[in-house]
């Protein structure tokens, strides 16, 4: 896969900092150069496996006018392994290799267009050729046990929903995907993680059945960005 990193810098090192707490969903503390500094979290999920206090963590600074934050926390170190933790980077790159025609399957699409709305749910890309229509959701994977990555890492209604609506897509006869991007490298599988979302598995594995295809990258991860890496096999 050609697919050339996202780069995270901005004309500002990265900095590396060490986990201290997670104050809010968005917010948390990480001690940089000895100092406890407030930190923005651009994700929403628990991350709770990633943030432990004392974690090395690398940071992107972001000085703009009106930020609360002058930081922002891009990437984990966890048991050796650099994970991104950014939940706007799958889409990017999703988005950068349909259009790089990078993905197998995907190369015959023209029309490759951001949040676009069936039914009552607003997906990540549609994509279309002559009379065919495909939409994909995409969806950010920060969770690893023993080599194996999981979604989601907290209940998510959301989720459910949109799997849903996948169905009545493929029910009306377009092509619909559900595509897991992992942000981590390593990875040679991907599950639904049932133990802490039994609904949201049930509903992937529905899905499955009714022909939602589904499938899940890795990527590799350094401190200068991050790139879509192979495929990995799913276990719905």
């Amino acid at each position: 896969m050609q697919t050339k990193h996202i780069k995270l810098k901005t004309g500002s090192p990265i900095i590396e900092g060490s986990f201290v707490e997670r104050l809010n969903r968005f917010v948390a503390t990480v001690n940089i150069g000895g100092i406890n500094t407030p930190v923005h979290v651009p994700n929403s999920g628990r991350l709770k496996e990633l943030f432990t206090p004392g974690a090395k963590v690398l940071l992107e600074e972001r000085n703009r006018t009106g930020r609360k934050t002058h930081y922002e926390l891009e990437m984990v170190y966890n048991k050796g392994r650099l994970i991104s933790v950014d939940s706007q980077i799958p889409n990017k790159l999703m988005l950068k290799s349909l259009k790089n025609r990078d993905i197998p399957g995907f190369e015959k699409y023209s029309i490759i267009e951001r949040e676009k709305t069936y039914g009552n749910s607003r997906f990540d890309i549609k994509m279309s050729e002559d009379n065919e229509i495909c939409y994909m959701e995409i969806k950010g994977v920060t969770l690893e046990k023993n080599g194996v990555a999981l979604f989601p890492d907290a209940p998510t209604t959301r989720g459910s929903k949109h799997v849903k609506e996948l169905m009545e897509v493929k029910k009306n006869e377009m092509r619909a995907v559900l595509m897991f991007v992992i942000q981590m490298s390593g990875i040679e599988t991907f599950t639904t993680n049932a133990v802490t979302d039994p609904e949201f598995a049930q509903n992937v594995g529905r899905a499955a059945a009714s022909g939602v295809e589904i499938y899940a990258y890795d990527t590799i991860v350094s401190r200068d960005g991050i790139k879509l890496n192979k495929e990995v096999k799913c276990k719905i």
